[in-house]
């Protein structure tokens, strides 16, 4: 809950800078409804543009409230309190919360509430919160005739644009770590990284075309040197809906084992941005370029998604990794981190530690085609994971 409200609260002032500067783009929220049905209650409120929102709870007392960013409420909304006659909810309130925000909310009794929804509607665009006392079967009612059928899974923090505009997947950029005049990490025996995460991605790309049919493009798909900056920009030209940039990873503690998956965001942690240091070394950018770099870092409008897609190939790649023959696999979880070959990418996009070629017994497996197949088919999992919570496929 936390994270959620650290992410959503950047939106309110992103979103409010047109307002501040005088060019007043936030859509004006002059109609609230709702209505008491037998199994449920359907609060409504009407938008009429496309908007981001986000939802969450509250409790002591127990609230449901949405977020409905770049919006303004009309003043004979202000304040407004919608007194309801029910033993699971008792109020339903709309106010502005910043400039830039409008919040309804819902006071509820959690202990006599069975389930809730929140979903859009579009023509006009609308967003509604169903919810469902105890006694009420929503299940066996089936899900109103005007919503979505196969809505997408929310984030954290709500509806994303994507989700919202209900956008799928068909091509994907597979993005192999490092190449020609660049290996990568050595391991100890010789192997390359470059190598590794040439065979990894090409395996990768063969499994989502035989068995889904995305349209894949490789970064590079031989030995060749292809600079960061060029990485997304390939993306950005194949018109990719995403990019996963896998690598293989190396310590100075060469007892470091397991795997970690990163999307663009910047870091406190030391470990992150010495990888990064490494990961960038290779960058042909100057000192003068940083205010630009760090404006594409604070820019990054696909974060959401790509954190989401971050932890979907992550905890996929773990468990594929997990049990029979290598025991239970190293965690070291999913991060942001200010990665080159992740700025300036018009779709979620991410960057994936398979393992570490500085550990010998890492090494070791990272050369047999039974561990790199384990790495494919986790990344391959991940990816239809997060596919699939946009309620597609």
């Amino acid at each position: 809950m936390k994270r959620s409200i650290l992410i959503v609260g950047l939106f309110p002032l992103l979103a409010a800078a047109p307002f501040f500067a005088g060019q007043d783009q936030r859509v004006e929220i002059i109609n609230l409804r709702y209505h008491t049905h037998p199994n449920f209650t359907r609060i409504v409120l009407d938008i009429g543009k496309l908007r981001e929102y986000s939802f969450g709870e509250l409790s002591d007392p127990g609230r449901i409230y949405v977020d409905v960013l770049q919006a303004k409420l009309n003043p004979i909304l202000e304040g407004q309190g919608y007194p309801i006659k029910t033993d699971y909810l008792s109020l339903i309130r709309i106010a502005q919360k910043v400039p830039s925000t409008v919040r309804v909310a819902a006071d509820i009794d959690f202990t006599k509430v069975e389930s809730y929804r929140v979903y859009h509607i579009f023509d006009p665009f609308r967003v509604v919160i169903d919810i469902y006392p105890r006694k009420a079967l929503p299940v066996e009612a089936g899900p109103p005739k005007d919503a979505p059928v196969q809505p997408p899974d929310p984030l954290r923090s709500g509806y994303t644009m994507i989700r919202q505009l209900g956008l799928g997947v068909k091509t994907i950029v597979l993005d192999p770590g490092h190449g020609g005049t660049d290996p990568g990490c050595l391991g100890k025996s010789g192997s390359r990284e470059k190598e590794v995460t040439l065979d990894v991605a090409l395996a990768l790309k063969k499994m989502l075309v035989e068995k889904n049919g995305f349209n894949v493009i490789l970064t590079r798909e031989s030995d060749i040197f292809v600079p960061l900056e060029d990485r997304t920009v390939i993306a950005n030209q194949k018109r990719a809906d995403l990019f996963v940039s896998i690598h293989a990873n190396a310590s100075r503690n060469r007892k470091r084992t397991g795997i970690e998956t990163f999307y663009l965001n910047f870091s406190p942690d030391q470990a992150v941005n010495e990888i990064a240091a490494r990961e960038n070394a290779t960058s042909e950018k100057n000192i003068s370029q940083m205010k630009g770099i760090i404006q594409k870092i604070v820019q990054n409008s696909k974060f959401q998604e790509s954190r989401d897609l971050a932890e979907k190939v992550h905890k996929n790649l773990l468990q594929s990794l997990s049990g029979k023959p290598y025991g239970a696999m190293n965690s070291l979880g999913v991060k942001g981190g200010p990665f080159w070959v992740l700025i300036g990418g018009d779709m979620p996009s991410v960057l994936v530690e398979i393992s570490h070629l500085s550990n010998t017994q890492e090494e070791a497996r990272l050369k047999t085609p039974s561990y790199r197949a384990s790495i494919v088919q986790g990344v391959y999992d991940g990816i239809m994971e997060y596919i699939r919570s946009l309620g597609k496929g």
